[in-house]
């Protein structure tokens, strides 16, 4: 894959109208584009079924998470939707139930391990009794064990995630920070080149972009970073 294939960029705006602008001030740089809650709640939806629409991939951020009925009908419907990729919370009977419903489609179920704005005490907060990078991993593994397509981490946690689900499932990467970039909510960042370098398949940028001065400059330029780490 080349760096455009893995750069998803992160319509993280309040309004269509924006996310709209961002597309087109984009235009064929960007390939890849995140929709989560903010946007979803906006019209988000029929959003992204326009962008597939247009050959564009979607990545569709919802973290399900539900009995196993209610995640397999959601899914069905996501996957009439042309999305390229589905996040649910890492659950084991959550997965389980997705992967069934997605069987025979192009859909890559994503499970989220940690958010990557939380750190161990928000962690032992939670609830949890491991710390964020044990339990990380134990939720790749039973990501990997359920038939997922990929999971989403942090790039700190990368590296060793991917010796647990070998060369064959996307390591999604939210947290990307290109260097100087404020850190915003974000905890465990890590600057673009460093996270595919660390195994990361996809990066997950959007502050450092749809917010900059030049959106288009922005991201050219971690691109290129992205190019100079794939070629290394």
């Amino acid at each position: 894959m080349s760096a455009r294939d893995r750069l998803i960029v992160g319509l993280d705006v309040p309004t269509i109208a924006e996310a709209e602008k961002v597309v087109r001030t984009l235009g064929s740089t960007a390939l890849f584009y995140k929709i989560g809650y903010q946007l979803v709640f906006a019209g988000g939806l029929e959003f992204a079924r326009d962008l597939a629409k247009d050959g564009k991939k979607v990545f569709l951020d919802m973290k399900l998470l539900d009995i196993d009925n209610t995640v397999a009908k959601g899914v069905e419907n996501i996957v009439k939707m042309g999305m390229s990729m589905l996040t649910l919370h890492a659950y084991p009977k959550a997965m389980a139930a997705a992967v069934a419903a997605a069987k025979g489609s192009d859909l890559c179920l994503l499970g989220v391990t940690v958010l990557t704005s939380m750190d161990a005490k928000d962690v032992i907060d939670a609830g949890y009794e491991y710390d964020p990078h044990t339990l990380v991993l134990r939720r790749a593994e039973q990501a990997r064990i359920a038939g997922m397509g990929g999971v989403v981490c942090s790039a700190e946690e990368a590296k060793a995630v991917r010796k647990i689900v070998g060369h064959d499932m996307a390591i999604v990467t939210p947290g990307i920070r290109p260097a100087g970039a404020e850190l915003g909510d974000q905890k465990r960042v890590m600057t673009p080149a460093d996270a595919l370098k660390a195994g990361s398949s996809h990066l997950v940028v959007a502050r450092p972009i749809v917010k900059a001065d030049d959106p288009l400059a922005a991201a050219k330029a971690i691109l290129a970073e992205m190019d100079g780490a794939l070629q290394a």
